[in-house]
């Protein structure tokens, strides 16, 4: 009876629950199974590894490099490059060597600032080489010899030990170099592949992946990828594959193929009308004919033409580019900084990024009567002096900053105590003991340390703190328990509480995400950890705790267009690979979005090459420091906060400088195309060509001008920036009629219509008016495009106000006082007046 009643009691004892470890496993193909045969201790023969090169290749990672001579021409395409080049071809043609140097010089320097900025970038693939092991030791005819890596075949037997890096995908057999069973499993750090913040012990039949780390223990392996086959060899082929035309890139296409459509259909009418009127003139059109003609449309096509459009983008980025240096925020591809002001979505790897990347001493579980100090003062006298392991560091740490005794300590001399004999970590026994003197008290007494299941039965069973670790367990963080023997004796045992490790987030990563929402950013966490971990630290960091595991990313009876919207509405996902990682930022860019992706390992290098906007954090792998467009210098997140504050400027100063430029096109175009066709009426070639270098060059300080920082992320909306363009171009177009009817009717000064530049009989003075108009009028309406509102709600920079006006003022005084060859004098009333009207009709378009 009494035996039943015991028998039932055990039953109702608190179990520890076991929590399955979540691995990426994958089947071998037969071919391949068949390869692993190979007999442990004799190895491949010569024949056989020759005949496995055939087939496999080499043990590396295989690159497609770029000429760099196609990568500077590269620069030279796209719709404005185009247009620009044929205006090139053209003043060659026509021997107009003035417009042949300066569009030329202007073609080059673009290319340049391009090429040169982006050069520094894309060496992904070589990082990926380097994070592979270099020598291997490797049973081949029998004997144990020390080859390259990159030698390795499908077969091949390695010898893996402690500090090695794994040198390819193999499979544990479980047996050491001598043919003996092992007797403790290897503990091998793949957080730089997976994410997962501990090692993760590996038994015989395990598979360990190419590029990890062994931290503990020695095994031979059979070798079962290499190369390109590898889990890292995959990600080295995601990145190879992601290389596509970046958002900045359309929207300047977008803006060019607009200009080029207007610009062209103008001025091949004009063209043809000039011809035609040339031909009524003379009876037979002359070789000299055409080309003066040509020359004539030539000109206007090269002052229409925002030659300085690609080189004004270029400049105003790079100047963003050198502030967010200063910050400690490196920025590899240049057009990243403009991306970043429109990204809406940032995916975030955890371990590294979001966390330290290292076990950490977390709220303890203490049984009454026992403070955190004395839970930590046990465990550091049950510790193993000098031992590497993560969570020996981790509790020895903690130890020393938290107890003042200890402070000072180093190995096993603590004031007060002496500790007579210890017993280290042992696989069988799973923790470690120690006999200690304490010199105040005059009596012996043992510590112990190690996993709750054994500590918990050394002290007779514990229900309570069996729940206690259960909780722990729920939410990812590992436990260790911690006894020592009651005082007088030596073999009767108290617990005395629970060590709680985790590896916790960043100091600065909450109040980033918190930031980056407020800023209409939402930050998702993608992560190759476990699934309750990633729960735990999103808790903790303020995030909500839907998280997703990678099954919901490989659901075959979802469509496309429901796994983005599961991306879309889940806070993150877990247990991905990097495959999984690059299609959660594939599915939400097919939802329309600009997605940034911040991470640190190999296993977020195809991510953050395939996102518009890679960022790689401090301490970051050599492969994700590659693939990324911006790295981060300093420790922890929240300079990515300075990154969008500054890209956001930056966006709004090209928004400007865009919507500037195509009005000045547009205003350009409709002008001289009506008054050529309608009153017969052209400009002197030197003059437009005069407007269009002058006005460019000013601008290009509008990198330095203020700017007004949007709340949210910024879009091109390219339909609104033309159709407003258009509008403001014929505003413009208006004004420039009425100051010519105005000079020409009322203040009766000759038209000088279809007279040639060296007629004796021209005055001269109508093309200085409408020079200086055509020239002052659309430049100061940049003070009213750099806003969405009125231009005083956020006033010009100095040095912007002072280069715009400056340009101007120049004009006014070449018009005022006359050039010879260039321009007529006006004198001071038309020079004054017409520069008052161009200022307050851009307040009156504002």
């Amino acid at each position: 009876m009494g035996e039943k009643a015991k028998n039932e009691k055990d039953d109702k004892e608190a179990q520890f629950e076991d929590h399955e470890h979540v691995e990426v496993s994958e089947e071998l193909p037969p071919e391949l199974e068949a390869l692993m045969q190979t007999e442990p201790l004799k190895g491949l023969s010569e024949a056989e590894v020759a005949e496995r090169t055939a087939r496999f290749g080499k043990n590396e990672i295989s690159e497609k490099k770029t000429n760099p001579l196609l990568k500077f021409l590269s620069y030279f395409t796209g719709a404005i490059a185009y247009l620009i080049e044929l205006a090139f071809i053209l003043s060659g043609v026509v021997e107009d060597w003035i417009d042949f140097g300066i569009i030329g010089g202007l073609l080059v320097i673009n290319a340049l600032i391009g090429f040169i900025e982006e050069s520094k970038a894309d060496a992904a693939l070589d990082a990926l080489k380097n994070t592979l092991a270099l020598k291997s030791r490797v049973f081949r005819d029998g004997r144990l010899q020390e080859i390259e890596s990159s030698e390795l075949v499908p077969g091949d037997i390695v010898a893996v030990r402690l500090g090695d890096i794994i040198p390819a995908d193999a499979r544990l057999l479980g047996i050491s170099v001598d043919g003996s069973d092992v007797e403790v499993n290897l503990q091998v750090d793949q957080s730089a592949l997976t994410g997962e913040s501990l090692p993760v012990e590996k038994k015989r039949g395990d598979t360990i992946y190419s590029s990890s780390i062994c931290k503990q223990g020695q095994m031979l392996a059979v070798v079962t990828k290499t190369g390109a086959n590898t889990f890292i060899g995959r990600a080295a082929n995601l990145i190879s594959i992601t290389n596509e035309q970046g958002h900045f890139q359309k929207i300047v296409n977008q803006i060019g193929n607009f200009l080029v459509v207007i610009t062209l259909t103008m001025v091949v009418i004009i063209f043809i009308y000039l011809l035609l009127r040339r031909k009524n003139e003379v009876d037979h059109l002359s070789k000299t004919d055409v080309f003066d003609v040509l020359r004539d449309v030539l000109v206007l096509t090269v002052a229409a033409i925002p030659v300085g459009l690609p080189t004004v983008m270029s400049v105003t980025m790079a100047v963003g580019a050198k502030q967010l240096a200063a910050k400690q925020v490196i920025v590899k591809r240049l057009t990243a900084v403009e991306e970043m002001a429109s990204v809406s979505v940032l995916c975030s790897d955890k371990t590294g990024t979001l966390t330290l990347n290292k076990l950490t001493f977390d709220e303890p579980y203490l049984k009454p009567g026992f403070t955190k100090e004395d839970l930590l003062l046990y465990s550091y006298l049950a510790s193993e002096p000098g031992a590497n392991d993560p969570i020996e560091m981790a509790v020895r740490t903690a130890a020393k900053r938290d107890v003042p005794l200890l402070a000072d300590c180093t190995g096993h001399t603590i004031p007060g105590f002496k500790v007579a004999s210890f017993v280290p970590f042992n696989p069988a026994t799973k923790l470690t003991q120690a006999t200690v003197v304490d010199h105040h008290a005059g009596e012996s007494f043992r510590v112990a340390k190690g996993a709750p299941q054994v500590i918990v039965k050394l002290v007779g069973g514990d229900d309570e703190a069996t729940h206690a670790v259960n909780l722990l367990a729920r939410r990812g963080l590992r436990a260790l328990g911690v006894a020592r023997t009651v005082p007088g004796t030596l073999d009767n045992w108290q617990l005395i509480g629970m060590i709680s490790l985790l590896d916790p987030p960043r100091p600065d990563s909450a109040e980033t995400i918190r930031r980056c929402e407020e800023m209409g950013v939402v930050v998702k966490m993608v992560t190759g950890d476990q699934l309750i971990i990633a729960k735990e630290v999103a808790g903790r960091l303020g995030m909500s705790r839907a998280i997703l595991d990678a099954n919901s990313l490989t659901d075959p009876d979802a469509t496309d267009a429901q796994l983005a919207d599961r991306c879309l509405h889940a806070d993150g996902f877990a247990q991905v690979i990097p495959e999984h990682k690059y299609r959660v930022v594939e599915l939400l860019q097919s939802k329309g979005l600009l997605v940034g992706m911040t991470g640190d390992g190999v296993n977020d290098a195809p991510a953050l090459k395939k996102a518009n906007v890679g960022i790689a954090v401090h301490d970051c792998t050599d492969a994700a420091r590659s693939a990324a467009d911006i790295v981060l210098l300093a420790p922890g997140l929240s300079t990515i906060v300075d990154g969008v504050l500054t890209s956001r400027a930056i966006f709004q100063r090209m928004r400007s400088y865009a919507l500037y430029r195509i009005t000045s096109t547009v205003h350009f175009l409709i002008f001289f195309f009506i008054i050529t066709l309608a009153f017969r009426w052209q400009m002197k070639a030197i003059l437009l060509i005069f407007i269009a270098v002058l006005n460019d060059a000013a601008t290009l300080v509008i990198s330095v001008d203020n700017a007004q920082i949007s709340r949210r992320p910024d879009k091109w909306r390219i339909g609104q920036l033309i159709t407003l363009s258009v509008i403001l171009g014929c505003f413009l177009t208006a004004l420039s009629f009425a100051v010519f009817f105005v000079a020409r009717d009322v203040f009766n000064i000759p038209d000088d219509a279809g007279k040639q530049s060296e007629d004796d009989t021209k005055d001269g003075r109508m093309e200085t008016i409408i020079y200086l108009n055509v020239s002052s009028a659309p430049h100061f309406t940049i003070f009213s495009t750099r806003l969405a509102g009125f231009f005083w709600e956020n006033l010009p920079s100095l040095t912007f106000t002072a280069a715009i006006l400056a340009t101007q003022v120049f004009a006014m005084f070449i018009s005022i006082f006359g050039i010879n060859n260039l321009t007529t004098a006006i004198g001071g009333g038309w020079g004054v007046s017409l520069l008052a009207i161009s200022l307050a009709y851009f307040v009156v378009l504002d």
